[in-house]
């Protein structure tokens, strides 16, 4: 089976000035899911328009009848798994239990500073999703919860009547050191990766596919920890941040070039940012469409 296709859509157009548009467009054109990125800003876009990910994606689920929606991450820089879980069960039945939640660590830039606090340094950001998941995972599980963690607590939280998805909306673990990895592979319903950052600007394709491949492994390893198969999980590709990162769009031809290789290594669903004229995200609007409309044939 080929993997599945899959858009993100930055939040950088206002709703009636072609965010409504392209969501919808996203949902015509085939795509298994659109996510948005869960940010305050972000990179090239910190001094322009950029839109909250939540209330996005609820028009979008009003928007649109099939289309799947979902973060790709959200992050425990400025959230708070008690009023995120309110937020993710909202959403969820506004759409009907379409949504899937991406969550990651988070990082170093513009949202883990944006508070007014310090920025955390790795060992903080991966203690803390070390605690953020599982109590989101009972925030979205249970009628009430109460817990006093390290840095979360929860009093008396109650989140009825629950997700329309069951026993919750799924988790995507964007991990690769082995903390997140055994997050992924104890709460997730499927695993995230960019691929290796190292290497993002130097290395080429085979060291990409070196990389990817001993990720997979270790993700299969946290898994087989828990008895779990590796199987279970869906593997995410967000591309543009490998070294090959502008060729899967240039035409119809490269991109099933480049899928099929990442299908070869495991994964189940290639996520391309839509178009965003002058920009790292550029592309022709209508090879794009073709990708999204032919590749998956190509594929077989």
């Amino acid at each position: 089976m080929s993997p599945r296709l899959s858009t993100v859509i930055l939040p950088v157009n206002r709703w009636d000035e072609g965010g409504r548009v392209t969501w919808q467009r996203a949902e015509e054109l085939g795509f298994h899911t659109a996510y948005t990125y869960d940010h305050l800003s972000w990179r090239s876009f910190r001094n322009g328009p950029w839109f909250g990910a939540v209330p996005t994606l609820t028009a979008a689920a009003a928007a649109t009848r099939r289309l799947r929606l979902g973060t790709l991450v959200t992050s425990p820089n400025f959230r708070h798994p008690v009023t995120l879980a309110k937020e993710l069960i909202t959403l969820d039945d506004i759409s009907g239990g379409r949504f899937t939640l991406g969550i990651g660590a988070g990082g170093s830039g513009f949202d883990a500073t944006a508070l007014g606090q310090q920025p955390w340094s790795p060992r903080e950001r991966a203690d803390r999703f070390g605690e953020f998941v599982p109590l989101l995972d009972r925030l979205l599980t249970e009628d009430s919860v109460s817990q006093r963690g390290a840095f979360y607590t929860a009093g008396e939280a109650v989140n009825l009547p629950g997700c329309v998805q069951r026993p919750r909306l799924p988790f995507a673990v964007a991990a690769t050191g082995p903390r997140g990895m055994r997050l992924a592979a104890r709460y997730g319903q499927a695993w995230v990766t960019t691929g290796d950052p190292k290497i993002c600007e130097t290395g080429t394709p085979e060291q990409s596919d070196e990389a990817l491949r001993g990720q997979l492994r270790r993700l299969a390893g946290a898994c087989a920890e828990l008895g779990r198969d590796v199987a279970d999980l869906d593997r995410i590709l967000l591309t543009g941040f490998t070294p090959d990162r502008a060729r899967p769009l240039e035409s119809l031809g490269a991109f099933v070039d480049f899928a099929g290789r990442h299908q070869e290594l495991g994964f189940t669903e290639i996520v391309v940012h839509w178009p965003i004229p002058g920009s790292d995200f550029a592309a022709d609007q209508a090879v794009f469409e073709t990708i999204a409309t032919e590749a998956a044939q190509q594929l077989g």
